[in-house]
């Protein structure tokens, strides 16, 4: 097979098209800025938060739109990108953002049960696949797709809000390793694993000075000394996206200050933490 054809000129990105799920909030509206900075068109996917998506279209103003879909729903994901392709008529980049959570104490064998896992896997992890699925056709198109999920480092060391969290988001790597291999080389398919991200979640449960404490005591914890933020993330998302990354498929990069090299030190037992 061919390799791809990369025009390394200039903006790479410049001319792009982009559907970014969950993007209207947190981790996925930075992304959005980022990308739209680059002069990339954003179909800005959201499934319940209608106002920040189209507030984040109307900021960005270059053409950027906000689509509301149930990507659990495989059809409402065929429909997005067909969306995305009607409107823009391309499509090259895709972020899967969308996910949940239950809280519980890993410890807890009771605090779960099948429906919770189920739920958790719907979109962590079936909808990731679904949405690449429904863009994998106009994406071969392109000469320089590119899809980056995102994960979690609590499905690398099985840790986080909650044993189901943490296997949704480890078959969510094993899924990003699957598919770029049988994907490549029209379409490259990276994720990235972010510990603790200080978004808005966090500020409107906790308040100002309880979310600036928070941050705080993570920046304490991590070697870089630093509470990361969601325009952390989305920057390395973006440049796994970019073309220039050509040579890089199949791979998990870990955001989150440098915490992952603490972790089997901090769980030794004895060690005060």
């Amino acid at each position: 097979m061919k390799g791809r054809n990369i025009n390394r000129a200039g903006n790479s990105m410049g001319e792009g098209v982009a559907i970014v799920t969950g993007g209207g909030t947190g981790i996925g509206a930075a992304v959005v800025r980022s990308l739209a900075e680059r002069g990339v068109k954003c179909v800005i996917n959201y499934a319940s938060s209608k106002d920040d998506a189209e507030l984040l279209a109307a900021e960005i103003g270059n053409g950027s739109i906000a689509v509301q879909a149930d990507i659990v729903d495989d059809t409402a994901c065929r429909e997005l990108a067909k969306a995305a392709v009607d409107t823009f008529g391309r499509l090259d980049f895709l972020v899967n953002n969308s996910g949940r959570t239950k809280f519980a104490n890993h410890e807890d064998l009771e605090a779960l049960d099948a429906e919770d896992f189920i739920d958790i896997y719907r979109l962590n992890t079936v909808a990731a696949f679904q949405m690449i699925r429904a863009c994998a056709p106009a994406m071969r198109e392109g000469p320089m797709s590119a899809v980056v999920s995102v994960a979690s480092v609590a499905g690398v060391f099985g840790m986080g809000s909650s044993v189901a969290y943490a296997c949704s988001k480890g078959a969510l790597i094993t899924m990003t390793k699957s598919l770029a291999r049988v994907l490549a080389p029209a379409i490259r398919i990276n994720a990235v694993a972010p510990g603790y991200v200080g978004t808005g979640w966090f500020e409107k449960r906790l308040g100002n000075e309880g979310f600036a404490k928070l941050n705080e005591r993570v920046a304490e914890s991590v070697p870089m000394a630093m509470a990361t933020m969601a325009s952390d993330v989305a920057g390395p998302i973006v440049g796994l996206l970019d073309p220039v990354m050509r040579s890089v498929t199949g791979e998990v990069t870990l955001i989150d200050a440098g915490g992952h090299l603490d972790v089997a030190l901090s769980r030794r037992p004895g060690k005060e933490h």
